[in-house]
């Protein structure tokens, strides 16, 4: 296997899907796997094999990549390219997949609508499941339990 460092030459992201996605405490981790990220470098296509890095680590509050030195290895055919990470950071279109990846994940990033669609669902669900038990006091013929679920359905 003949594994060669790049020359200067034209280099684009074809496509970048993360394998996975990988929340921890303090950063968000890419995992990247075979068929889920290629490369236009010299107007051939490169497929990334995961030889030697295989994840860009994100630091959640600052957002800066941590592993920039990290190198990446793609194929096409029996030639190997190896790209740092340092160097697809130079590629505005490399930043801007990556941080539409990461967005969802920095500091629990939701919008005010999201959090209000939530809040209506989880409220939806409870009034469903207070219907259910007003269903299950009067098949049980539990009349008080009935009055107590009516009401705080009311209430809701």
């Amino acid at each position: 296997m003949n594994i060669t460092g790049r020359g200067v030459g034209m280099l684009s992201v074809k496509m970048l899907k993360p394998y996975y996605v990988k929340e921890e405490a303090d950063c968000i981790r890419v995992v990247l796997a075979y068929q889920y990220f290629s490369l236009s470098l010299d107007e051939k296509v490169y497929q990334f094999v995961p030889l030697e890095s295989r994840e860009i680590r994100v630091n959640r509050i600052t957002q800066q990549v941590e592993n920039e030195q990290d190198v990446f290895v793609f194929q096409k055919g029996k030639e190997y390219s190896r790209v740092t990470l340092s160097e697809l950071l130079k590629l505005t279109d490399f930043k801007k997949q990556l941080q539409s990846l990461i967005q969802p994940y920095i500091n629990g990033d939701k919008t005010p609508i999201q959090e209000e669609k939530i809040d209506e669902v989880i409220m939806e669900l409870e009034k469903e499941n207070m219907k259910r038990l007003i269903d299950r006091a009067l098949e049980e013929r539990d009349y008080q339990t009935f009055l107590d679920y009516t009401d705080k359905l009311n209430q809701m």
